[in-house]
C-alpha cells in the first residue's frame, strides 16, 4: 500500500525554506490532477484542510494590487487596507480579526518571519513594504491553530511567500500614475558558475498619493540571490535591502469631515490635522537555506539574519493629551534579529500503515530597543518609555501523517514553545525584569475522501499568541505611575474546524469551511499607549466559501466569501471586527493579445464599540486590470483602482478626541478613507 498523502507532506512548505516547492520530498501515490492548472494548487489530495491551499505566480500577475501587502489578499477571506502612510505596515481583517497590523497572521517571505514581537507600535508588526510583487512565485497559505509547524501569530492563519531563484527573461519595468506616481523594477538571473545562478532586482518608487498634505513617500528596495544544485540536494543565499521614508495622513474625526471646515479653512477627506506625521523604516537581511533528499529522509536547514529600524510619528487624538503642543507621539524600533530553522522529513510505517514523520526545530532571538516618545513636528519633548529587551522563542514540533486507508487519512502534531525575555526599562527600572513562558499544543487532523472528487476534513489544535516583552514584566503605568498587573508571555488558544473540497462539477473547485476559535485573553500591548490592555476571553465562529471555476482555458472565476460571528466571553462585542468580506473576480487570458480582470473587494460592517451602539459602514470597490502583449517580450498594462471612484473608508474607528479649540473630548468615529480611483500604467520590456 503506497502513501496517499501530498498533504502532509505540504508540512515541509511550513517552515518555509526554498527546496519546500517539493512539498517535503518524493510523494507516493497518484494526487488528482489540478483542474486549475497555472493558478492553484489545491485540488483534492493536496491539502490538509478546506482552509489551505497555494496560489500561483500566474494568478498573481493578473491582478492589480495598489501596495505590496495586498497580495495577501489573494489568500481567501483576507482583507488588506492602510489608516496612514504607504511606509507603515498595512490592516489586515481574517476570519473576525482586526489584526491590526499582523498580530494573529504569521507571515515569511522566502523562509524569513516578517512579524515583529515586542515592536514599538504594535505586538506582531508585520511590514510587507519590502515585498517585491515581481520576484513572488507562490503563497502558501493556511488558516486555524492546527498545523504543528506554525506557532506564534498564527491563530487567524499563516503564509509563507515564496521568491523565485531564477528568472525566465531579464526585464526593466517603469509604472506612471496619478498624483505624481513613478515606480520603476530592474531583474533578472545569470549563471554565474557551474549550476550557480545569481538572481537580482532593484526597486526605486515615489508617490505623492491624493492627499492634501503630500506624502512624499520615498522607497528604494532590492534583492540579490545566489543558488545551486538541484531539488533533491540544493541552496541558496540571499541579501536584502530596503528603505522609505514618507509624510502620513492620519485617521480625522467624521465630525470635521461632516462640519467641512476647520479654523476658517475648507476641511475633506483627505486633509490632515497634524502635516508633520509619518516616519522612516530601514531593512536589511542576509538568510541561507540548505536541503538535501537521501535514503534516510529529507533534511531542510535555514538560518537569517535581520537588522530593522522604525521610526513613526502619528498623531490620534490631536490636542486631547497636550493641547498646547498637540499630541503627536514617536515610536522607534531598532533590532537585530537571528534565526534557525531546522526539520528532517521521513517515510515509514507505523505498524502496516504507511506514514511520514516531520520533525523540526525553530530558534529566534531579537535584541530591541523600543521607546515611546511625546514628540512636536517630530522631535522629542519628552521620554514616555524605553526600553532594551533581549527575547528569545524556541519551537519544537513534530508531526506524523498516516494513510489508514486509501480513503482515510490523519495528521498527528504536537508542539512545544518556550518564551524567555529580559527587559531593562532605562526610564523606569521598576518594570525592569525578566519574564518566561512554555505551552504544549496538540493537532489534530483528519481527511476523508468521500468520493474521489470530494474530501471532507475535521481540523483541531491549540495554538497561541504571545504579548509584548515589556508588559510581562512591568509593574507601574509609564504615563501616570500607578500600579498594573503584568500580563502572561503566551496566550493560549483552541480552534476547530469542520471542511468539505470538492470537485464533483467539471471544471469547478469548490471548499466550504465551518470553524471555532477560543481565546483565553485578547490581551494586547497598546503601543500607542505604552501599556498592556486587558480584556475578557474572546469566541470566534465563522463559514468561509471559495469557489475556482473555469469553464475554457482563456476564463478564470474567483468567489470567496467570510462570514464571522465574534464576541467576548461576556456576550459583549469585540470592536473593529469585522462580519463579513468578500472577493470576487473574472479573469481573461490571452485573448488575441489581451489579458483582463475585473475584482470586487467588500469589507463589511462591524461593531465600533462593545455594545454595539456604533457600528462601522461597508466598503465595497472594484479594481481593474488590462493587458495588451506587445510581442513575445513586452507588454503595456492599465490598472484602474476604485473604478467607480466610490467614496468610502479603508479603516474605521471610535474613540474619544479633542481638536483644537474644543472645550471637551468627543466620542467620535474616525475614518482614513480609502484612494479615490486612481490610474496606473505599466511598461514591462524582457531581453
Amino acid at each position: 500500500m503506497r502513501l496517499h498523502l501530498t498533504a502532509c507532506a505540504a508540512l515541509a512548505a511550513c517552515t518555509g525554506t526554498a527546496s519546500h516547492a517539493n512539498h517535503g520530498g518524493p510523494v507516493t501515490g497518484a494526487p488528482q490532477t489540478v483542474i486549475i492548472q497555472g493558478h492553484y494548487d489545491n485540488a483534492v489530495g493536496t491539502q490538509d484542510a478546506a482552509s489551505a491551499g497555494t496560489i500561483r505566480r500566474e494568478l498573481l500577475q493578473s491582478r492589480p494590487a495598489l501596495r505590496p501587502g495586498e497580495v495577501l489578499e489573494f489568500v481567501p477571506g483576507v482583507i488588506v487596507t492602510q489608516h496612514s502612510g504607504d511606509g507603515k505596515a498595512n490592516q489586515y481583517f481574517l476570519r473576525g480579526f482586526n489584526l491590526d497590523h499582523g498580530t494573529d497572521f504569521a507571515t515569511r517571505v522566502n523562509g524569513m518571519p516578517v512579524n515583529m514581537p515586542t515592536h514599538g507600535h504594535g505586538q506582531g508588526y508585520t511590514d510587507l513594504n519590502w515585498l517585491l510583487p515581481e520576484l513572488v512565485e507562490r503563497i502558501e497559505y493556511r488558516k486555524g491553530p492546527y498545523f504543528a509547524s506554525v506557532g506564534d501569530f498564527a491563530a487567524a492563519g499563516s503564509a509563507d511567500i515564496r521568491y523565485l531563484a531564477t528568472l525566465t527573461r531579464p526585464f526593466a519595468q517603469l509604472t506612471l500614475g496619478q498624483n505624481s506616481y513613478r515606480r520603476g523594477v530592474v531583474g533578472g538571473s545569470t549563471a554565474v558558475a557551474d549550476g550557480v545562478t545569481l538572481l537580482g532586482a532593484v526597486e526605486a518608487a515615489s508617490t505623492d498619493g491624493p492627499w492634501t498634505v503630500k506624502q512624499d513617500l520615498r522607497k528604494l528596495n532590492g534583492v540579490f540571490t545566489l543558488s545551486g544544485g538541484t531539488r533533491a540536494q540544493g541552496w541558496h543565499l540571499s541579501a536584502m535591502g530596503y528603505r522609505s521614508r514618507w509624510t502620513a495622513t492620519d485617521q480625522v474625526p467624521q465630525r470635521l469631515i461632516d462640519a467641512g471646515s476647520f479654523n476658517g479653512r475648507p476641511f475633506g477627506r483627505f486633509d490632515s490635522l497634524d502635516p508633520t506625521t509619518g516616519g522612516e523604516s530601514h531593512r536589511s537581511s542576509l538568510s541561507g537555506e540548505w536541503h538535501n533528499d537521501g535514503p534516510a529522509g529529507r533534511t531542510n536547514l535555514s538560518a537569517y539574519a535581520i537588522r530593522y529600524d522604525l521610526d513613526l510619528n502619528s498623531n490620534f487624538s490631536y490636542a486631547l493629551e497636550r493641547p498646547a503642543d498637540g499630541d503627536q507621539f514617536k515610536q522607534t524600533d531598532k533590532r537585530s534579529v537571528y534565526g534557525f530553522d531546522a526539520e528532517h522529513i521521513v517515510n515509514h510505517d507505523l505498524g502496516t500503515f504507511p506514514a511520514r514523520t516531520v520533525a523540526g526545530l525553530q530558534l529566534r532571538h531579537d535584541r530591541i530597543r523600543v521607546g515611546l516618545f511625546d514628540s512636536v513636528a517630530r522631535q522629542i519633548t519628552a521620554t514616555v518609555r524605553d526600553d532594551a529587551v533581549r527575547q528569545t522563542q524556541l519551537g519544537l514540533f513534530a508531526q506524523t501523517s498516516v494513510e489508514f486507508t486509501p480513503a482515510l487519512r490523519a495528521v498527528f502534531g504536537l508542539r512545544a514553545d518556550r518564551f524567555q525575555a529580559r527587559v531593562n526599562a532605562l526610564t523606569q527600572p521598576d518594570n525592569s525584569g525578566r519574564a518566561s513562558d512554555s505551552q504544549v499544543s496538540p493537532k489534530l487532523t483528519v481527511v476523508y475522501a468521500v468520493t474521489p472528487k470530494t474530501e471532507v476534513f475535521f481540523n483541531t489544535g491549540r495554538g497561541f499568541h504571545s504579548n509584548d516583552a515589556r508588559g510581562t514584566t512591568a509593574r507601574l503605568d509609564p504615563r501616570s505611575g500607578d500600579p498594573i498587573d503584568p500580563v502572561p508571555a503566551l496566550v493560549p488558544l483552541t480552534g476547530a474546524e469542520v471542511g468539505l473540497r470538492t470537485e464533483a462539477i467539471p471544471k469547478l473547485q469548490s471548499s466550504v469551511s465551518v470553524w471555532g476559535l477560543r481565546s483565553a485573553s485578547e490581551l494586547v500591548y497598546i503601543g500607542d499607549a505604552g501599556t498592556t490592555e486587558a480584556s475578557l476571553g474572546s469566541r470566534r465562529r465563522g463559514v468561509e466559501f471559495s469557489n475556482r471555476w473555469q469553464p475554457v482555458p482563456w476564463f478564470l472565476f474567483d468567489a470567496d466569501i467570510a462570514f464571522s460571528h465574534a464576541r467576548l466571553r461576556d456576550g459583549s462585542r469585540i470592536p473593529n471586527s469585522i462580519d463579513r468580506v468578500a472577493s470576487i473576480a473574472g479573469t481573461l487570458k490571452d485573448i488575441q493579445g489581451w489579458t483582463s480582470s475585473l475584482q470586487w473587494r467588500y469589507l463589511g460592517s462591524g461593531a465600533l464599540a462593545e455594545d454595539n451602539s456604533v457600528r462601522s459602514i461597508p466598503s465595497s470597490t472594484f479594481n481593474l486590470r488590462v493587458t495588451r502583449s506587445l510581442g513575445p517580450q513586452a507588454a503595456l498594462t492599465l490598472d484602474v483602482f476604485n473604478l467607480f471612484d466610490r467614496k468610502v473608508n479603508d479603516i474605521q474607528y471610535f474613540y474619544e478626541s479633542q481638536l483644537p479649540g474644543e472645550t471637551a473630548p468627543v466620542a467620535d468615529r474616525h475614518v482614513h478613507p480609502a484612494e479615490p480611483r486612481s490610474l496606473r500604467l505599466t511598461l514591462q520590456v524582457g531581453f
